[in-house]
């Protein structure tokens, strides 16, 4: 009798959680399922900068809420938006927990090589939710294709910590607040790492974790001659400059 009542239970908690769309990993042609008047992704990115768009995508992380406006990365099966001061109040902006999809109309934009979309405004739209596997994109590093990944959750591996400067006494430093060490704890941390001899500088943005975010202090506690994994946004900044989200030992 107890058998059966577990069954029974159990069966009855696999049914809720169907029913609240646990366990079902959307496929991508459901991710990718826009309403009408959307935009594909590869539509967004043919479009001309300064032009309007209209497109639907998942949250996958919240930089920043400041006067009514929120900075957010989204993405779909194919593609990733960087949302800068997206119109929001403080109310909405908590409703923007990863994976909510959202449509966002505005503007097509372009910021010292970073494309973003601008004077934009959002509603959030009813459907599973989304949260993005990131891309390895190691071997992209130096390469033209690197840029087709803009603003997508991407990782990093096998990268070696270099020195990113000197401290106040002349010694090599694996870390500085600021990209010219000007600042102090609870800045944007900037650190240099290489691959096959190149070397790249990645940030950690504080906006987007802060100064008690795990990966914050994995930075600080970096060596030079470390070798690790990361993943991260991929911004650009003149260039790439990873806002990155994880730093491991490399495995």
């Amino acid at each position: 009798m107890k058998k059966s009542i577990a069954l029974l239970l159990a069966l009855a908690f696999a049914f809720v959680l169907v029913g609240c769309g646990q366990g079902q990993a959307p496929s991508a042609e459901d991710i990718n399922k826009k309403s009408e008047g959307v935009m594909t992704y590869a539509e967004y990115a043919a479009a001309d900068l300064d032009t309007a768009v209209v497109v639907e995508a998942y949250v996958q992380a919240k930089q920043s809420w400041w006067e009514d406006k929120a900075t957010v990365y989204a993405q779909d099966a194919d593609g990733a938006y960087f949302l800068y001061n997206m119109a929001c109040s403080e109310e909405d902006y908590a409703k923007l927990t990863p994976g909510t999809k959202i449509k966002v109309s505005g503007y097509k934009a372009e910021w010292s090589g970073e494309v973003e979309i601008t004077e934009a405004t959002f509603e959030i739209v009813e459907g599973p939710a989304y949260i993005a596997e990131p891309v390895d994109v190691t071997e992209l590093l130096g390469k033209d294709e690197l840029i087709q990944h803009q603003n997508q959750l991407v990782s990093f591996k096998g990268m070696t910590v270099e020195a990113a400067g000197q401290d106040d006494d002349g010694n090599d430093v694996a870390f500085l607040y600021n990209y010219d060490g000007s600042g102090q704890d609870g800045n944007d941390l900037y650190f240099t790492v290489s691959l096959n001899g190149e070397s790249y500088t990645f940030t950690v943005e504080s906006y987007l974790c802060d100064k008690d975010s795990e990966v914050y202090n994995a930075v600080k506690n970096l060596k030079i001659g470390d070798k690790i994994d990361m993943e991260g946004f991929l911004y650009w900044y003149n260039g790439v400059n990873p806002h990155i989200t994880s730093v491991v030992a490399a495995k």
